[in-house]
């Protein structure tokens, strides 16, 4: 994935949700994904980062468990977190970076 580093420096917040098709709890991601998109629309970009297509990726973020999300902003990290979290929880992160 050699743009990466371009997709998190935009000025648009970039929310990076590392999962793996194994990973039951990261099946449980893409509803409240698609809920967060359908609330903030280009008010954020939504990626996800298969973790055993992309090693280099997941190593470089020192990403141990799935699901991880990160909310990047310019470049900079702004928010981590693991597990299945809720969309409320996600867009209350967003809109208080945006």
């Amino acid at each position: 994935m050699a743009n990466f580093n371009e997709i998190v420096r935009q000025k648009t917040p970039v929310l990076i949700d590392f999962y793996a098709n194994w990973c039951a709890p990261c099946k449980m991601m893409p509803p409240i994904l698609k809920q967060v998109k359908s609330e903030l629309g280009e008010k954020v970009k939504i990626l996800k980062i298969d973790v055993d297509k992309n090693p280099q990726i997941a190593l470089k973020y020192n990403i141990r468990s799935i699901p991880t999300m990160m909310l990047f902003k310019e470049g900079e990290t702004k928010w981590i977190t693991t597990g299945v979290t809720q969309a409320n929880q996600i867009i209350s992160k967003i809109n208080s970076i945006i």
